[in-house]
């Protein structure tokens, strides 16, 4: 059995999907791209968009029942792969314990004209 996971506390989705599915134990969240759900905008630069999208995901998280301990894969599409290490010094705080595996990606274009967009999984 899927359950629909959404927050008002994290973005809408952009398009025809969740912001997570829950199946399985396993929870899915939905790329999160850096908007702060209370303005609808998206701060500058890199560190400060990968903040915004950890937040994000961290809502989602906490609506399902889950937590960051829970997370155990996490894709980072990056707009400029030299962002890299300006995002991974944001990332490293918010999982500053036994972080997920994760894998990340430069990306031609992401939606809204973002810098970073952050998908996950956790298992409960």
């Amino acid at each position: 059995m899927k359950r629909i996971i959404s927050t008002a506390a994290a973005p809408a989705a952009v398009g025809p999907y969740s912001q997570a599915v829950e199946a399985g134990g396993t929870l899915y969240v939905s790329g999160q791209l850096p908007i702060d759900p209370a303005t609808k905008t998206m701060p500058e630069g890199v560190a400060a968009q990968t903040e915004q999208c950890l937040k994000n995901i961290g809502a989602i998280l906490a609506e399902a029942g889950y937590a960051k301990s829970d997370v155990v894969k996490s894709t980072v599409l990056l707009q400029h792969i030299a962002d890299f290490g300006a995002m991974n010094e944001v990332y490293a705080r918010f999982y500053s314990e036994n972080p997920p595996a994760r894998v990340a990606f430069e990306v031609a274009a992401l939606p809204m004209g973002a810098l970073v967009e952050i998908e996950t999984v956790a298992v409960k």
